[in-house]
């Protein structure tokens, strides 16, 4: 299969590539192909001529598209839309990557794929925008909610907290907002199985279990050896410009249905995370 990939160095675009390298020719484009200019993404697509576009950009910096709406809109809607119609034109199936700020995060329980999306800063507007956009327009799609990404490249929550406790004294992290991380290569995996698996639809894929942004901190020190302080802080003494939700864990229910195997404990995911592929990573790094 060729697949058209768009993010290609995010988390992951990174991961995607990585494991898909045996089995598919995946073309990637990153800042080299801007999404939200219909054009050159109809041409682009023309030009590969994919049996399928996985759609992995995304403008992702939440309180930033509080203070530059359009922006943000730009890429993770009209992004979506260009997106969308060249795979209609190419009679191709698209895959779009989309996320749990779809919902208010005002739940109880774990948000499955036929709740009802409710999203209330413009970062979430954005990307369900993107998400109708791409339901709307296509017959054959893959919508993917995730959560709380973190991965080998680009810039993430793990890898900073990861620096801050290697620097500092100790270290504030929000405990009263709780949702499941989520590693990018696990991710990747589960999208390039549903891929394989041909049936279209919404999903939620995150890895298993949930925790505080704090319990996550504590859990990525505990397996780099780290001892410094994590003291909690309320998500209102921050202070931030976007809403975050409360709570945004996601249940798998359509892989459920099918059969399909949930994704591992995020414990287990950040131990693989922290002390194999990321230090791989970084040692490729220093060599090339």
């Amino acid at each position: 299969m060729k697949i058209l990939l768009t993010g290609s160095k995010g988390q992951l675009g990174t991961d995607f590539q990585l494991v898909s390298e045996d089995r598919h020719q995946v073309v990637g484009y990153d800042l080299d192909l801007d999404i939200t200019d219909r054009g050159a993404v109809q041409r682009r697509v023309a030009d590969v001529a994919p049996d399928l576009v996985v759609n992995a950009a995304a403008f992702t910096d939440v309180d930033g598209a509080e203070s530059d709406e359009i922006a943000c809109y730009r890429v993770n809607a009209l992004g979506a839309q260009n997106l969308a119609l060249g795979c209609l034109e190419a009679g191709i199936p698209l895959l779009h990557v989309s996320t749990d700020f779809v919902f208010n995060g005002e739940g109880e329980s774990p948000y499955t794929e036929f709740d009802r999306p409710d999203p209330r800063g413009v970062y979430g507007k954005s990307k369900y925008a993107g998400e109708c956009y791409v339901t709307g327009l296509l017959n054959r799609y893959y919508i993917c909610r995730t959560s709380w990404l973190f991965g080998v490249g680009g810039s993430n929550f793990a890898k900073t907290m990861l620096e801050a406790g290697r620097e500092r004294n100790s270290v504030r992290v929000v405990d009263d907002q709780e949702g499941s991380p989520t590693y990018s290569r696990d991710l990747a995996r589960k999208i390039l199985e549903i891929i394989e698996g041909g049936s279209y639809g919404t999903y939620h894929l995150s890895n298993s279990g949930s925790c505080t942004w704090n319990e996550f901190t504590r859990v990525i020190f505990e397996m780099a050896g780290i001892n410094t302080p994590v003291l909690p802080v309320s998500t209102a003494e921050l202070g931030r410009p976007a809403p975050r939700p409360r709570y945004s864990v996601m249940r798998g229910l359509a892989l459920e249905m099918q059969g399909i195997e949930p994704m591992r404990h995020y414990r287990e995911a950040v131990r693989e995370f922290i002390l194999r592929d990321l230090p791989d990573w970084e040692k490729r790094g220093e060599q090339s």
